[in-house]
C-alpha cells in the first residue's frame, strides 16, 4: 500500500505507478466518494470508451405475455 500526504491546500499527488497503470492524464475529471472512513477517486471516462462493450452479447430473451 502506498502512503501519500495531504498538502496544506488539501491536494494529493497520485503515485506515478498508479497514474500509468490506470492511464490517468492531467485535467481528467474524477468522481470522489466517501465510504465511512475511506475516500475513493474514480476516473470519469468518456462515453465513447464504452463503445462496443456489449458486442457479441446475446440480448435475446423470452418475455412473459403482457396482461
Amino acid at each position: 500500500m502506498t502512503q501519500l500526504t495531504l498538502s496544506s491546500k488539501f491536494q494529493v499527488v497520485i503515485p506515478k505507478a498508479i497514474r500509468e497503470a490506470m492511464q490517468l492524464t492531467p485535467g481528467m475529471p474524477m468522481q470522489v466518494l466517501q465510504f465511512g472512513d475511506r475516500i475513493e477517486f474514480i476516473p470519469v471516462r468518456p462515453v465513447q470508451e464504452s463503445r462496443g462493450l456489449c458486442r457479441g452479447m446475446d440480448t435475446h430473451f423470452e418475455r412473459d405475455d403482457d396482461r
